[in-house]
């Protein structure tokens, strides 16, 4: 036996359907296709998620909770507690934090979040303040400098 010689099993394959062929063949006239409409012209009708103009689900989705940020901001963040150990008066940003092994990575522009007491009063120049972080660096006598027009509150 061989591979040209095989075929299918007696009964087991059928003709396909021949649609369009006239009324006698079972499926003439609209062949199966309905009368009128987007979905009985010849072509491939509407793309895969159509929903006839309403939002399909695919883009109504993102738009509710629990799914990721497209774009979302990277900061390099450290809180006020980490500052205490600076010299009084000295002007700090996301360079000299790096210079001092502070922050040993540059992960985006600075960002500074409100955990923990500063007691030095700073100039600080960074992209992102939290309103604990302000509050906390101005109340040591300190002093912050927005570089960026990104506003963030937590």
């Amino acid at each position: 036996m061989r591979i040209h010689n095989l075929s299918p099993q007696e009964g087991s394959t059928k003709r396909r359907r021949r649609v369009g062929r006239g009324i006698s063949a079972g499926q003439g006239a609209s062949g199966g296709f309905g009368m009128r409409g987007q979905k009985s012209r010849s072509g491939t009708g509407t793309k895969a998620g159509f929903e006839g103009g309403q939002m399909p689900l695919y883009r109504r989705v993102p738009k509710l909770k629990h799914f990721p940020l497209v774009n979302p901001s990277k900061f390099t963040i450290i809180n006020v507690s980490k500052l205490n150990n600076l010299a009084a008066n000295s002007n700090v940003d996301l360079d000299s934090l790096m210079q001092q092994r502070i922050v040993t990575s540059n992960d985006g522009p600075l960002k500074i979040l409100g955990d923990g007491e500063l007691n030095v009063a700073l100039m600080v120049k960074a992209a992102a303040f939290t309103k604990s972080a302000q509050r906390k660096i101005e109340s040591a006598g300190g002093s912050c400098q927005n570089t960026s027009n990104i506003t963030t509150d937590k």
